[in-house]
């Protein structure tokens, strides 16, 4: 039998650990649908090519740096101890989410510095994410900690949808509150923290593992930067994959990470513990999460260009209002989340995570397959119950496959396996939203320059000035319509529409033209991203198939470190040793 932590305790390091989480996952998310704002503040436009790199850089650096520091920094935890940490992160977080309000640069100067602050803020949320989960693991029992892990892994899901409602709310209003808004709630959350939260684990004294953190952080950087080129034309073509740059910057990735295995396997106290790769549950858990994350990291960018773009156009919403109505839209996906996640976390304690987690993946596929099946003007009752779909069923995956893998960790490695468990996770969402919108683009290249020559010249454009604008990068056109701007317009300028008769200047820049125009093109590269979210998805449901029958680790069957008022009785499990 295991002694139980204190009832009231367990719920305020959920309650405290689920809000951490809220906010580092909402702050990922919450910039992107306020990106025209920020960049109209700042007075800098995102669509010339030069300043594709703040774009990219303000949406993916927060996303790198966590993916980078979770590992070490849940490493640390374990080391020093995981509330330590996770409070630092609180303070960081919060101290940077301020510092962003307060810009007072303009142009390239001012999208450096919140590029610069982004990055700060990510610090926080790395050493937030890192050691929340096994705060939780540590204050609840193994039969309770699908539940509780569930509740914290679904808020943290559903935060990413959350953050794009709220950064369209709040931005039209002023960009500064995008930023502004995490600072009572971080302050507060900060205060709770540290009064409310003790060390339940036992901090392992040891030396940092300083060549392997190096090696590590310098491969994933390298990684994730020759993404953000990899999209960007390069070299006359309309993606950067092949160009010298990209592929000087992943050879140099691949020796980074080469060096990192090598330097674990001979270091006495390594960063990455290699040998929990010897849990078959850890091992297959984690698989699995990194696929599911690879299919689902690009699924809201494609939706937001497809409702932005397209859809919403098509249906009488002005441009400029398509951020914020398009997170309102998806909101069905984070209803699913929210009902499915507790609940399959709850029922996973009973019966373990392996049928749950893989018929959340299968299911998540067929929604895929559902996507691909609908017209580019659909019908929202039908699309909204295929996202209600895929979110009950990412729901019914996240929380039996966290609790799982959290619980095969033996109680010492709770912080680094975590941390190990959520970098890929985070890696996989950026890794996916290169492979999401080149496929993308790729689509897009084959049809789009005729259709969009042909389509200007019909409404008075001349030969020239079409052919100009429909030879652009397609990543032009599709950070248009992610942002929110009306792209014809943007993309011929004022010269170009004041030499046309008003019908046709009407016609270019209204809400049909431009979206009755990239269908087509549209929903080719739509298909070729969606086929790759599928086959990720069913190959993750068979990692999650062969995890084995349920695993809990030994540790949690001897006395935990805070007496129980009561001692309650463990259902029998298989242990990992």
């Amino acid at each position: 039998m295991r002694a139980a932590p204190p009832d009231r305790y367990k719920w305020i390091a959920l309650s405290n650990a689920t809000l951490a989480v809220l906010l580092a996952t909402l702050d990922g998310s919450i910039t992107i649908i306020a990106m025209p704002d920020i960049f109209r503040g700042i007075h800098l436009d995102p669509l010339v090519p030069a300043n594709s790199f703040y774009l990219l850089w303000m949406i993916l650096g927060y996303l790198v740096v966590t993916s980078v520091l979770i590992v070490s920094l849940g490493r640390l935890g374990d080391m020093v101890g995981r509330v330590k940490i996770y409070n630092l992160g609180f303070v960081i977080y919060t101290v940077a989410s301020l510092l962003l309000a307060l810009d007072w640069m303009q142009g390239r100067n001012g999208a450096v510095y919140l590029i610069v602050m982004r990055l700060v803020q990510g610090v926080g949320g790395a050493c937030l994410l890192a050691n929340a989960a096994a705060i939780i693991t540590d204050a609840f029992p193994s039969h309770q900690r699908g539940m509780a892990l569930g509740i914290n892994n679904i808020v943290g899901v559903s935060g990413t949808f959350i953050g794009l409602v709220l950064g369209g709310i709040l931005a039209p209003i002023d960009w500064r509150l995008v930023f502004l808004v995490s600072v009572p709630v971080g302050i507060f959350g900060t205060v709770w923290a540290y009064v409310g939260l003790r060390e339940l684990s036992t901090p392992r004294k040891a030396p940092i593992d300083w060549a392997g953190n190096l090696a590590f952080a310098l491969g994933l950087i390298l990684l994730m930067t020759a993404v953000t080129f990899g999209i960007r034309p390069a070299g006359g073509h309309a993606i950067g994959w092949g160009s010298p740059r990209v592929l000087g910057l992943l050879a140099a990735s691949v020796a980074c990470l080469v060096a990192f295995v090598i330097v674990e396997r001979r270091s006495a106290d390594p960063m990455f513990r290699l040998p929990l790769f010897a849990i078959r549950a850890f091992t297959f858990g984690t698989l699995s999460t990194f696929l599911s994350s690879v299919a689902r990291g690009g699924l809201m960018f494609m939706l937001i260009i497809w409702l932005q773009g397209i859809w919403l156009p098509q249906h009488g919403y002005d441009f400029t209002q398509t951020p914020l109505w398009a997170g309102i839209y998806m909101l069905p996906l984070t209803v699913g989340l929210l009902i499915a996640g507790p609940t399959s976390g709850y029922f996973s304690d009973r019966f373990g995570a392996r049928p749950f987690a893989t018929a959340g993946m299968v299911l998540t596929a067929v929604g895929f397959g559902l996507l691909m099946l609908l017209p580019t003007d659909f019908s929202y009752p039908v699309f909204g119950a295929i996202l209600l779909l895929i979110g009950a069923s990412m729901g019914l995956f996240a929380s039996p496959n966290r609790a799982a893998v959290m619980n095969s960790l033996p109680r010492g490695d709770r912080g680094a396996g975590g941390a190990m468990n959520q970098t890929f996770q985070n890696s996989a969402q950026v890794l996916s939203i290169g492979i999401f919108f080149t496929l993308m683009i790729i689509g897009l290249s084959a049809t789009l320059p005729h259709t969009l020559s042909a389509g200007l010249q019909a409404h008075g454009v001349d030969a020239a000035t079409a052919h100009q604008v429909a030879t652009l990068p397609p990543v032009s056109i599709l950070f248009a319509a992610f942002l929110g701007y009306n792209p014809i317009q943007h993309l011929l300028g004022p010269h170009a529409l004041m030499a046309l008769s008003a019908h046709d200047q009407a016609a270019l820049t209204g809400n049909s033209f431009f979206p009755a125009l990239i269908s087509e093109p549209f929903r080719s590269g739509l298909h070729a991203a969606f086929l790759f979210a599928i086959v990720a998805c069913l190959v993750a449901a068979a990692a999650s198939l062969m995890r084995g029958a349920r695993t809990v680790d030994e540790d949690d069957l001897r006395p935990a470190p805070i007496p129980s008022r009561r001692p309650t009785a463990e259902p029998e499990e298989q242990h990992a040793g």
